[in-house]
């Protein structure tokens, strides 16, 4: 049950940087990417919209039989009621035609507007699916995974679908019931033209499906370029990125490296553009002299008086229209095939698995009395060798605080880290009140347990906005307490614009301090009854530290509390203190009894 499952290896590639400047190398799970996609899969995101699609076909048929009386209206001007001077019969055709041009207009109105609707409809399910999946990988899938890749997945991906999925399922509907009643009326006028006139369809065939597998190729190169370009702006532009920049004098290859990216990413849009464009001009010039062909076929000697003036304009006036249908459904056909390497793309993050997944059946929890346990667990970080943790076994009673001390990589951040569900162990158990957490719902995990970490993120927006997005119905006087008790509120105060100011990204409007204050009355306003301090008080100066601790002491009273901390003076007080090395507890006890058994942690003290 608590196997920690081994990390998909597509994902890790995804991962992999590229030098600067430099070509990026694709790895072959993305060559795969250009492999054929289940057409039944990208069918079944329609399924729920079948209606809406019934009655665009329905609109379709009913327009294009329509459309397949206007040459008939036309043959009969010309051959009938021109030569006749049939005023009467020259109305009626006249005033047929404009209403059959009407109908068909407004009923193109009508399946633009269903076919458009449901094509967002699916943009918009295919986003939040996306989003929601990723919402749910583990911690693991994004520090395996480069930002401006999964931004561009769901940006540029599901963007650059929209023409297909908006716009396909009716083009193709239109274009084939345009061309076989195009083929109909073709054949009511004469076979003979008919099987001339599809002479270049075979060879059109062939060198369309040639152009599509160029397409799709190129598309997925494009796409991968254009993740790589989002990377580069992500990691340069951000405020973090630009203060790298600026001290480590790496402006000048920053803008080489996205100069490289953004040419390359030109020449594959020329290259996707351009991709089949002289076959397919080639084939144009030959749909173009079939009429001609036809023409002069019929002015032959011995086709002399074989078919009427009317019949050759209305045949020609079809095939006309044939032509322009079949090279459609054709583009329709080199624009899907291409596309398939998007959906590609986001379908192989809708199938990552979940590492940490929902309990099926949670487990109800009334009153939290905050008793955590881990039981011998082991957890090893994907399929690294070593274990990060092994054999952890811990025991802390409600309302006491546990203290964790060690060098950098001893395995101190992982346990804060289970606890509070970011990863599951690999092996073994961590309850809280007897119960396995993995049998407690996600959104009641959160609410049991807050956690500050020595790496604090604060939204871009407002203080009030940062402190409500731990307890979106928090009044103000609840926000006002938790700032006190963080010693933060005082500063806010002294604001011009007090809890509305604006953080800036990222917060570095503030010092570390202040946004290591703001994040602990972030976590403080959801009152958990159990609290994880990894490293909270490590960006605050000593005056500023004794103040905060002096208020966790305050609030750790009937709250069970683990403190990570590489300062034993803001340990020494807690009920236990275990010393970890490479995953494995040395020693515990108090400090005192530590102090005396001259062990590990006296080594510390020293």
């Amino acid at each position: 049950m608590g196997a920690h499952p081994p990390v998909p290896k597509k994902v890790e590639n995804l991962a992999e940087r590229p030098g600067r400047g430099a070509a990026r190398t694709v790895t072959p799970a993305e060559k795969a990417q250009a492999r054929a996609v289940s057409l039944r899969r990208i069918g079944a995101l329609f399924i729920r919209h079948r209606r809406q699609l019934a009655v665009v076909v329905a609109v379709i048929v009913i327009s294009s039989g329509l459309a397949m009386v206007s040459p008939f209206l036309l043959r009969e001007v010309i051959d009938v009621a021109l030569p006749d001077n049939n005023l009467k019969l020259l109305v009626w055709l006249v005033a047929g035609m404009v209403a059959v041009a009407a109908i068909t207009s407004a009923l193109g109105v009508v399946q633009t507007w269903i076919s458009t609707r449901v094509g967002q409809q699916v943009m918009h399910r295919l986003r939040t699916d996306v989003f929601a999946h990723l919402q749910r990988q583990s911690v693991g899938f994004f520090t395996r995974t480069r930002t401006g890749e999964v931004q561009s997945r769901i940006t540029n991906d599901i963007g650059g679908m929209q023409q297909v999925v908006t716009s396909t399922a009716g083009s193709v509907a239109s274009n084939a019931t345009t061309v076989v009643a195009t083929l109909a009326a073709m054949a009511a006028l004469s076979w003979q033209l008919t099987l001339v006139s599809l002479v270049a369809l075979p060879p059109a065939i062939y060198w369309t499906r040639r152009v599509a597998r160029m397409r799709q190729a190129i598309t997925a190169q494009r796409q991968r370029e254009l993740a790589e370009l989002n990377v580069i702006i992500d990691e340069g532009l951000s405020i973090s990125g630009i203060q790298l920049s600026k001290t480590m004098g790496a402006g000048d290859a920053q803008i080489d490296r996205f100069t490289a990216s953004s040419r390359r990413l030109i020449d594959l849009e020329l290259r996707s553009e351009l991709a089949g464009r002289w076959r397919m001009a080639t084939m144009n010039i030959i749909f173009a002299a079939i009429p001609a062909a036809i023409y002069l076929a019929a002015g032959l000697p011995f086709n002399a008086g074989a078919m009427s003036i009317g019949t050759l304009v209305a045949f020609t006036g079809l095939q006309a229209g044939l032509f322009r249908p079949l090279m459609s459904l054709l583009d329709v056909g080199v624009t899907l095939t291409a596309s398939l390497a998007l959906f590609q793309r986001i379908f192989e993050y809708l199938d990552l698995p979940i590492e940490v997944r929902e309990p099926a059946n949670p487990v109800r929890l009334g009153e939290v009395r905050g008793h955590l346990r881990f039981e011998d667990v082991t957890f090893v970080y994907g399929d690294s060798e070593a274990a990060a943790l092994a054999g952890v076994s811990l025991d802390v009673p409600a309302g006491s605080s546990l203290a964790l001390v060690g060098e950098t990589g001893s395995g101190k951040s992982t346990i804060a880290s289970l606890i509070a569900r970011l990863h599951d162990p690999t092996s073994g158990r961590v309850t809280i009140d007897g119960v396995d957490i993995r049998e407690i719902s996600l959104t009641r995990l959160a609410e049991i347990v807050g956690v500050v970490s020595q790496e604090t993120y604060l939204l871009h927006t407002t203080i009030r906005e940062n402190l409500r997005y731990a307890k979106p119905d928090a009044t103000d006087e609840e926000i006002v307490a938790a700032a006190r008790a963080a010693q933060i509120h005082d500063l806010i105060a002294a604001l011009p614009d007090g809890y509305d100011t604006m953080v800036g990204s990222r917060g570095h409007r503030f010092s570390g301090g202040e946004k290591q204050r703001i994040a602990i009355a972030r976590t403080l306003l959801r009152n958990p009854r159990i609290l994880v301090l990894d490293e909270a008080t490590s960006a605050l100066d000593n005056e500023t530290e004794r103040a905060v601790q002096r208020a966790f002491d305050a609030l750790s009273v009937g709250r069970t509390t683990v403190t990570i901390a590489h300062r034993l003076s803001t340990v020494r007080n807690a009920d236990q203190i275990a010393v970890i090395d490479h995953g494995r507890i040395l020693e515990s006890g108090t400090h005192d009894s530590l102090v005396n058994e001259g062990g590990r942690y006296a080594a510390l003290t020293r």
